[in-house]
């Protein structure tokens, strides 16, 4: 009795030391296994064994994990608790803004997420001679032509809608208070105006007393700027029509932008770009390139295409580092950099020289590439519909979507 009680004792230890292994495993399994929870109603699996469902942030992360803003600190940990250093949290920031930026654009509602290679026969109108810049207005696009007209084309699919005639010189173009307005390239300048609700005819003129030669064309909501080359001069009309022209300061303005808080102008003379207080005086002046021509804003900072020296400068806006220079750029393919354009997310520059167009990524300054337009084709003026770059070609009078 005495052995088989021994031996059942054993057998009941033995019994005892399997289960309690295996309730072991089955914790530490339960430990290394991902967690599933519910997020917006829908059960959701993570990868990632230390995130559990009981995670106050679990359905934070799992959409961070899914939009792939944070992938882990390995395929199986998320390490929720860890420091971030300020290194992580500038990745996580660069990514955050460039999902944004992919997934909120026009372009990614009408699935375009390609870059084209090159310019179709097919993405090409035909418009007036000599074409220089161009505005969109969410629907249709405004080309201004030095042969005196304005033409308008439809976006959609490039169709020539109409002609305006009588805008001697026609070079800027600003979309505002939905009507157009355009500059007339004449000593002294001119503004003209269109109302795009009625049948194209002649143009209307706003002012006939700009500085000589105005280029570039913006506002700031209450009052139209130019900036006049050979006027030296940046010249200002209010809704009255009264123009007070400003020239302490300013050589050779030629391209123009409002970012919002000021107005910029780049200054040939110099090789500046300048930020003017709201009565005209100089209020910032930043050396940029050799011969800057044309700017834009992307929200953020200001990218100046600077011709003779094959580059461009990006100049921090606003803030307390407002006016300082980022960076310099220069390669992929800037070659008499001019027209410059910003889609919400790409930087695209007209190479006056080059026969081409080059691209960056605006949030990281990075180049996504160049490509070509096609021999003598000489591009001009550049803008963005959200969903297209739209590029005049003055040699052969089209315009040409990209």
């Amino acid at each position: 009795m005495n052995k088989v009680s021994i031996t059942g004792g054993r057998l009941y230890l033995r019994s005892f030391a399997v289960i309690s292994l295996i309730i072991l495993i089955t914790a530490v399994s339960a430990r290394l296994r991902a967690d599933a929870g519910t997020c917006g109603g829908q059960m959701i699996t993570l990868p990632f064994t230390d995130v559990p469902a009981a995670n106050g942030f679990f359905c934070s992360i799992a959409e961070s994990y899914f939009s792939a803003l944070a992938n882990g600190t390995s395929p199986t940990t998320f390490s929720p608790a860890t420091d971030v250093t300020r290194e992580q949290m500038a990745a996580f920031i660069t990514r955050t803004q460039d999902s944004a930026l992919r997934r909120g654009s026009r372009r990614a509602a009408l699935k375009q997420w390609e870059t084209p290679t090159s310019f179709p026969d097919s993405a090409l109108t035909v418009v007036d001679a000599n074409p220089e810049l161009v505005a969109a207005d969410g629907a249709d696009l405004w080309v201004a032509n030095g042969a005196g007209t304005v033409s308008r084309v439809r976006a959609s699919d490039g169709r020539l809608l109409e002609t305006w005639t009588g805008a001697t010189q026609a070079s800027g173009v600003l979309v505002a208070r939905g009507r157009i307005f355009v500059t007339g390239l004449t000593s002294p300048g001119k503004l003209y105006k269109i109302d795009p609700r009625q049948p194209a005819g002649a143009v209307s003129t706003v002012a006939s007393t700009l500085g000589d030669r105005p280029t570039g064309i913006t506002t700031d909501g209450s009052f139209i700027w130019t900036a006049n080359d050979f006027g030296h001069s940046v010249s200002r009309v209010n809704p009255d029509r009264a123009v007070t022209t400003f020239t302490t300061g300013i050589s050779s303005p030629y391209g123009i932008l409002y970012d919002g808080g000021n107005v910029w102008i780049t200054d040939l003379g110099g090789s500046t770009l300048k930020k003017l207080n709201s009565d005209g005086s100089v209020a910032q002046t930043v050396p940029v390139g050799e011969n800057p021509l044309s700017a834009v804003f992307d929200g953020t900072n200001i990218w100046v295409a600077n011709a003779n020296s094959n580059s461009l400068t990006v100049v921090r806006a606003a803030g307390s580092l407002s006016g300082t220079v980022l960076a310099t750029l220069t390669g992929n393919g800037l070659n008499f950099p001019r027209g410059i354009a910003f889609d919400g997310q790409r930087i695209l520059v007209a190479n006056g020289n080059g026969d081409s167009v080059s691209l960056w990524k605006a949030a990281d300054l990075t180049p996504i590439g160049s490509v070509s337009t096609g021999a003598g084709t000489s591009p001009a003026g550049t803008c963005s519909d959200g969903i297209n770059f739209w590029i005049t070609f003055p040699g052969s009078s089209r315009l040409a979507r990209f």
